[in-house]
């Protein structure tokens, strides 16, 4: 059976002036309690502002019990690896074990660029930054000295806490990008695209596994994941609009770009359902949902459809 997971919509009550944490926290309650298996959180310090997702899922983890609890995505170019590892070890005592760490590389465009600026980290560099931050924080994780002669320098250097889980958390890396799929299949634990098209997903994610297999890995190692955004509503016209209104607003960018670009669907409930399973026939088996407003409503209606399809 596929695990779903809900975006909590950080950036969202940011855009709407409300920034306050306790309900967020609420929602990720509910969300448990619904039967949601995974809590997610964006990331983003300028371009699109909102809370600090380490921060906000230790918070996360304390309300909780058994929800995984994730970044969709962190960006770990932004950060220095030491403290990023220090951070999501902790995290992951907090949550015992149940931390996920979803990153990427950031989209190329100017509201991002201008984010690293601010952060003092070179755009170009960001790929080779990510690369090397994780190499180092998944040997600080193991709690024995480590000397390191790249980017950051250290000697014989120990890091404590280590994480809950031996060996850290499980990485996803998002992006659709040949590069991307073959860090995924030689090195990390998951893929976590915004794929609009089913069966490219799948397509994809084979290749993958392929990857993976050619790597000296199991293809059942990596984690095949998907980032979808929902409105369900019976009267397709309204749940359109909506979707529309919201992707311009959180984006800044014509909702026709926007949709084409990610995967989302507005509709009725019957409709939702029959997208949903188009993923998990493809071999998805961690869905995370973000929706366009509305969110107990709409996590209500995807607890019902989840025992509809038996998952």
């Amino acid at each position: 059976m596929p695990r779903i997971g809900y975006l909590l919509p950080t950036r969202e009550r940011v855009m709407q002036g409300h920034p306050a944490a306790a309900p967020l926290l609420a929602l990720a309650e509910r969300a448990e309690n619904l039967g949601f298996d995974s809590v997610w959180v964006g990331d983003s310090l300028l371009a699109r502002p909102r809370h600090d997702p380490l921060t906000l899922l230790a918070a996360v983890a304390a309300r909780t019990k058994k929800a995984e609890l994730g970044t969709a995505v962190l960006l770990p170019a932004l950060r220095n690896p030491v403290v990023l590892a220090q951070q999501i070890a902790t995290l992951d005592q907090i949550s015992t074990g149940r931390t996920i760490l979803g990153v990427g590389i950031a989209s190329d465009n100017p509201p991002i660029r201008a984010e690293f600026v601010a952060a003092g980290v070179p755009f170009e560099k960001r790929v080779g930054r990510m690369m090397e931050g994780l190499r180092l924080s998944r040997e600080l994780w193991t709690g024995q000295p480590v000397s390191w002669n790249g980017r950051w320098v250290m000697e014989n250097a120990v890091l404590g806490p280590t994480p809950h889980r031996p060996g850290g958390p499980p990485i996803w890396i998002g992006g659709m990008v040949r590069a991307a799929r073959e860090r995924v299949g030689r090195l990390y634990d998951g893929w976590f695209p915004n794929a609009p098209d089913p069966k490219g997903w799948g397509e994809q994610f084979r290749e993958i596994q392929d990857i993976a297999r050619d790597a000296g890995r199991k293809p059942t190692d990596v984690t095949g994941a998907i980032y979808l955004t929902l409105t369900i509503d019976e009267d397709k016209a309204r749940a359109e609009q909506r979707m529309d209104g919201f992707m311009e607003n959180y984006y800044g960018q014509p909702a026709a770009a926007m949709r084409g670009r990610q995967a989302n669907y507005a509709g009725p409930a019957a409709g939702a359902a029959t997208w949903l399973k188009s993923y998990v026939d493809e071999g998805a088996s961690h869905l995370v949902l973000r929706f366009a407003g509305d969110p107990e409503r709409q996590m209500d209606t995807i607890a019902r459809l989840r025992q509809e399809l038996g998952w």
